[in-house]
């Protein structure tokens, strides 16, 4: 499971750093100031993400399933906040909105299974 949440990552470091120049050069000329901020928001939530699943993939073998419930939260989370706020700005669609709060709870969740791993871990 290490190399999946390595890979996972890798895809969301690389897609989140890719997004985010094509925010801060091909949509900064047709953007409002603040969908270009809600346009960063998901960047910002994707990179640190991507972020904690690499550190995931390096402590997995010793997680246990609590980990791998983190890994999954935070993978759902992504793609429903970052995702939903990325398809937001492209399309105009405010409609939308209503999933980003989803996804910030399923990474809320993300992080109270990593403290949980973490607590039965040290046990």
């Amino acid at each position: 499971m290490q190399r999946n949440w390595l890979m996972l990552a890798a895809l969301g470091g690389f897609s989140g750093v890719a997004l985010g120049a094509f925010g801060a050069h091909g949509l900064k000329a047709v953007l409002s100031p603040a969908y270009l901020d809600v346009f960063k928001t998901g960047v910002q939530y994707q990179l640190l993400h991507s972020l904690a699943l690499l550190a995931l993939a390096a402590g997995a073998s010793t997680l246990g399933g609590w980990g791998q419930w983190a890994g999954r939260l935070f993978v759902l989370g992504t793609v429903l906040f970052s995702g939903s706020l990325y398809v937001l700005v492209l399309t105009d669609s405010p409609r939308l909105g209503m999933v980003t709060p989803l996804g910030g709870l399923a990474l809320l969740a993300g992080w109270a299974a990593l403290f949980v791993a973490g607590w039965k871990r040290g046990r």
